[in-house]
C-alpha cells in the first residue's frame, strides 16, 4: 500500500508539473551545451555528442522516463593567424518524455561563444543561448492521488484535474562564461599534460510559464557551477579525471562528484598518424542524496562511447530497488574541416 501512495503521488506531482525541473545526464560533461553555453568551441574545433537516458524503469505501473539529446559546437575563426581569440557556435536539442502521462518536452537551443585567449595555455569564454521548447500532455493513461479510495487505486474515481491546453510553446534564454587551461602537452602523448575546465551558466532568465492548467508555474532559473579536469600521471599511461557539477533550480539541488581513471591502451603516432589513440576509463560518481553512478568511458580516434548506471539510493529505494537509470552517449571530435592548420588551444 506504501508503494501505491508512492507511485500515485509521484504521478501526480509530475503531471500538475510543481516545481517542474530540467533534464539531467551523470555523464554530465557528455552533454555540454545544458551545462554551459560557453562550452561552445571551448576544447575542441568541432564535436557531436548524443545522449539517451532511461530511468524509473523499476517502478511498478509506472512508465520510464526517457531523454534523447544531440549536440554539436564547432570554433569559426580559430585557425586564423595572429587572433586573440575565437569565435564558435553551438546547437543543442532534446526530447523528454514523462511517466505515464506521457508528458513530452521538445527543446532546440542556438548558443554563441566567444573565447579570448588570456595567457598562452588559457581562455576565458563568453557564451549566450537562446532557445525555444514546447510541451504536450496525454492524461489517458494518467494515475491520480483523488482516484485513491483509502485502501487501492481505483481509476473508476474522477481525476478532479483541469490540466487546460495539453500543449504549449515557450522562448527561454541563458548565459555563462567558461575558463579554460591546457598546457601544451593536452593530448596526453606524453602523459604528463593538464587540462582544467571551470565555468558558471544560468538559464531560463526568462522564467517560461511552464504550466499546463494556465497558472503561474514559471520555470525556476537554473544556476549551474562546473568543474573537471584531465591530469596526465606523468611516465605512466593513467590519467585521473576528476569532476564535480552543482545544478540549483529553485529549491532543487544537485551535487555530482566523482572522477575517472583512465588507462591509454595505444598511444596514436605522432607522425604519420597510421596508429590511432585508444583508451578506456572506468569511474564512479555520487549525486547527493540520490544515487551512486558508475561509468565506463571508451575512445578511439577522436571517437567516444559510454556507459552509465545510477544505483539509487535515495527515500525510493523501497520501491525502486536500488535501480535507477541507465544511459549511453556517442560523441565525435575532429579537426574543422574548413580549415587545414591547428587550433591554438
Amino acid at each position: 500500500m506504501k508503494k501505491t501512495t508512492i507511485i500515485l503521488g509521484i504521478t501526480g506531482l509530475i503531471a500538475l508539473g510543481a516545481h517542474a525541473q530540467d533534464i539531467h545526464f551523470s555523464n554530465m560533461e557528455y552533454s555540454p551545451m545544458t551545462l554551459n553555453p560557453a562550452l561552445a568551441g571551448a576544447n575542441n574545433d568541432l564535436q557531436v555528442i548524443s545522449n539517451y537516458r532511461t530511468q524509473w524503469n523499476a517502478v511498478p505501473t509506472a512508465a520510464p522516463f526517457n531523454t534523447i539529446a544531440l549536440s554539436g559546437d564547432m570554433r569559426l575563426n580559430s585557425k586564423k593567424p595572429n587572433k586573440s581569440g575565437h569565435l564558435a557556435l553551438g546547437l543543442n536539442l532534446f526530447n523528454d518524455r514523462a511517466g505515464v502521462n506521457r508528458i513530452s518536452t521538445n527543446n532546440v537551443g542556438l548558443s554563441i561563444a566567444y573565447h579570448l585567449l588570456v595567457g598562452e595555455n588559457s581562455t576565458v569564454g563568453l557564451g549566450l543561448q537562446s532557445g525555444f521548447g514546447q510541451r504536450t500532455l496525454d492524461a489517458t493513461d494518467g494515475m491520480w492521488g483523488s482516484q485513491y479510495n483509502g485502501l487501492t487505486y481505483d481509476a473508476s474515481l474522477p481525476s478532479g484535474e483541469n490540466l487546460g491546453s495539453p500543449s504549449f510553446s515557450f522562448l527561454d534564454a541563458g548565459a555563462g562564461f567558461v575558463y579554460t587551461y591546457g598546457t601544451k602537452e593536452t593530448r596526453m602523448r606524453s602523459n604528463d599534460g593538464v587540462k582544467v575546465n571551470a565555468g558558471y551558466a544560468v538559464f531560463h532568465v526568462n522564467r517560461p510559464n511552464f504550466s499546463f492548467t494556465g497558472g503561474d508555474d514559471n520555470l525556476y532559473m537554473r544556476h549551474s557551477f562546473f568543474a573537471n579536469a584531465k591530469i596526465g600521471i606523468g611516465s605512466t599511461t593513467m590519467n585521473i579525471e576528476p569532476g564535480i557539477y552543482t545544478q540549483i533550480q529553485g529549491p532543487s539541488t544537485e551535487i555530482l562528484m566523482g572522477a575517472d581513471y583512465r588507462v591509454i591502451l595505444k598511444e596514436g603516432s605522432k607522425v604519420t598518424g597510421n596508429i590511432q589513440r585508444t583508451s578506456v576509463a572506468l569511474g564512479v560518481y555520487y549525486r547527493n542524496r540520490d544515487a551512486v553512478v558508475s561509468r565506463i568511458l571508451f575512445n578511439y580516434a577522436g571517437f567516444g562511447v559510454g556507459f552509465a548506471y545510477d544505483f539509487n539510493v535515495s527515500s525510493l529505494t523501497e520501491v525502486t530497488n536500488a535501480r535507477g537509470g541507465a544511459e549511453f552517449f556517442l560523441g565525435w571530435t575532429m579537426d574543422n574541416p574548413f580549415s587545414a592548420s591547428k587550433a591554438r588551444i
